[in-house]
């Protein structure tokens, strides 16, 4: 099995069956078709707030569905030019700022204690996929994008957003930490689309702008298109 989660706007561009699954770690919402699994990270009608969310029933499910590789999605802010407004890009590496969430399975508690290395989190053949799925589209994709993960579900402040530009951010989300933690933990190969709909905090003359309406859509239903394609090639 193959598997999406995503979060901003798939309910409204997918039409699929999505019903409630039981895990040990708690309910998730998710649809299966023809060898996909679809999460939804927010529930149904995007209602579960960032720092709420139940990342880890949403990777156990995974693993009790034998899925073997993931592409999660997530709606960004961009920090940098390297991912403007209304771009697609690939996570290369992650910043955690976040905090109060269960960000392992192996803590001792409900599995045996132990560390794993971070070093390695996105699988570079899942990463090649996505990439042609989108040159074979015309897109230009951004492929080393570093994503820093705030608990949300607040926005950014201008100086949190300075901050995170020194440090060496692309762009902030709240929803990649701990979700890609705890799949890797599972040894599930997997990649991260990011999708920018907004300049972060202090870098728009405007105020926070977001992406809105058809073109917003446009731009997640070109990120599921490229998801679906590259997993039918792995």
């Amino acid at each position: 099995m193959k598997a999406i989660i995503a979060g901003t706007g798939i309910e409204e561009i997918i039409n699929k069956d999505f019903r409630t699954y039981s895990t040990e770690y708690g309910d998730v919402d998710a649809a299966i078709d023809g060898g996909i699994i679809y999460i939804l990270r927010h529930k149904s009608g995007h209602t579960m707030a960032p720092h709420l969310i139940n990342y880890r029933a949403n990777a156990k499910f995974l693993e009790d569905m034998e899925v073997t590789h993931a592409i999660t999605t997530h709606a960004v802010g961009s920090i940098t030019e390297r991912l403007l407004p209304t771009g697609i890009g690939i996570a290369s590496d992650f910043i955690d700022f976040t905090n109060g969430r269960a960000s392992s399975f192996y803590d001792g508690v409900d599995r045996p204690l132990e560390s794993f290395a971070m070093n390695d989190v996105f699988d570079d053949e899942l990463r090649f996929q996505v990439i042609r799925a989108s040159v074979e589209r015309g897109l230009r994709i951004s492929p080393q994008l570093t994503y820093i993960t705030t608990n949300g579900p607040r926005l950014e402040s201008k100086a949190e957003i300075r901050a995170f530009r020194n440090w060496g951010a692309d762009v902030v989300g709240m929803t990649m930490n701990p979700e890609v933690n705890l799949i890797h933990e599972l040894k599930i190969k997997l990649c991260s689309i990011l999708f920018s709909i907004n300049w972060a905090a202090g870098l728009d003359e405007e105020g926070i702008s977001f992406i809105e309406g058809e073109s917003r859509k446009k731009l997640v239903r070109t990120v599921l298109d490229i998801a679906i394609d590259a997993l039918s090639e792995v």
